[in-house]
């Protein structure tokens, strides 16, 4: 058979045990599950604090409508509802039907709530209530309240913005986030899963029938390749469901261009990151022969892969344009993570793309060819860990 055939058999083989695994179809279910209940808990929390219902009563019901403008200029929806009289509209609030009751005059008004009042209805109605005692005390002065209004309108201070704000800036961050954290989750998962596979042939000298036919390079890149793919798959599943879940439930609102760009980045930098952290996973693997010391082999690795999400997390949260995350995101190893997010934040350039692509692929050439010198001249050695440098040497 041509190389490339005797990989995909290897590839295909992984493919085929991995997905029909108990813990894999176990564990993508819970994910989708959680995923989705989380979504439909945005939803109703959403639609609960959509709007605030308040009651108004005899007096009262002269500021319903300022208190529905002002309350809007201040974000808050609110919902109002004539009520005959105070006992029926404390009874209401009581019940949980109103969220307050409106009463008194209109220069001096007395809101009743169940518990505390909601911070934007309470700023709205002290806002109504100044704006009526001002206008009383014009109209006691002989000033058309109107007029004033209408002079205090056109008074204000024009601003310039030199750097608009992004009205879609906390969506994107919120994107940037979930992607980076999918893709650190994946990577760790699927990466000790490759390392974990290594180990389990060695150990039951699954590997000596294995090398009997086939290569070690191809066993490696066969074995690196099927679980890259079942991997692939549920980071599919999972990812596709759970940005459905998010813009079915209005939690997400982005254009479709931008959800488009970062998806199909993410699921490149998937690629290229598992096929990186993989091939040096599954060559730590190789050094030892019991599951018991795979953990002091593999956790350096893991360890250069939480330094990037932690950077994405702290440093591009707080400031997308980062000098520090421009940078990392184009070092091999970091950009698998950080990459992602700058793209879904809309600071990556193309060119940084390109670049980080480029590099990612030429430090995986290099990692290929000492890796697969590595898991060649150690994976049939069992017994005591063998050594880093015993493993490069060229047999």
């Amino acid at each position: 058979m041509s190389p490339a055939r005797t990989v995909w058999l290897v590839a295909r083989r992984e493919v085929n045990t991995r997905i029909r695994t108990r813990s894999f179809l176990l564990s993508t279910a819970a994910i989708l599950v959680i995923l989705i209940g989380y979504a439909g808990l945005m939803f109703f929390i959403g639609q609960q604090s959509g709007s605030t219902k308040i009651g108004f009563t005899g007096q009262a019901t002269a500021v319903a409508t300022p208190l529905r403008s002002t309350a809007a200029r201040l974000g808050t929806t609110v919902e109002s509802s004539r009520i005959p009289d105070r006992a029926t509209g404390e009874r209401l609030v009581a019940d949980g039907e109103l969220d307050g009751l409106v009463t008194g005059a209109p220069d001096a008004l007395h809101l009743v709530v169940r518990g505390e009042p909601d911070s934007a209805v309470r700023t709205a109605l002290d806002e109504v209530v100044r704006q009526q005692a001002l206008d009383a005390q014009l109209a006691m002065a002989g000033l058309e309240p109107a007029d004033v209004h209408q002079v205090l309108a056109g008074a204000h201070v024009d601003v310039r913005t030199l750097e608009p704000a992004d009205p879609q800036r906390d969506q994107r961050l919120g994107v940037a986030v979930g992607a980076g954290m999918l893709l650190y989750f994946f990577l760790i998962m699927f990466g000790q899963a490759v390392a974990q596979g290594v180990v389990e042939e060695k150990t039951s000298r699954v590997v000596e029938i294995l090398l009997s036919t086939i290569r070690p390079a191809q066993l490696l890149a066969g074995k690196v390749l099927g679980i890259g793919l079942a991997g692939l798959a549920q980071f599919v599943l999972i990812g596709g469901i759970g940005l459905a879940a998010a813009i079915g439930s209005g939690v997400l609102a982005l254009p479709s261009t931008a959800l488009a760009g970062t998806l199909v980045w993410t699921l490149v930098w998937f690629l290229l990151g598992f096929y990186l952290y993989a091939t040096v996973l599954a060559a730590a693997a190789s050094l030892v022969s019991r599951q018991e010391d795979l953990q002091s082999v593999v956790s350096p690795v893991i360890m250069v892969l939480v330094v990037p999400f932690l950077v994405g997390v702290t440093v591009l949260a707080q400031d997308p344009e980062s000098r520090l995350g421009a940078v990392l995101s184009l070092v091999p190893g970091f950009s698998p993570v950080l990459m992602p997010m700058r793209t879904a934040l809309g600071v990556a350039e193309p060119w940084e793309c390109v670049v980080s692509v480029l590099l990612g692929v030429a430090a995986l050439l290099v990692l290929l060819r000492l890796g697969g010198r590595i898991y060649a001249n150690a994976v049939l050695r069992t017994g005591a860990r063998v050594k880093l440098t015993e493993a490069l040497r060229r047999t």
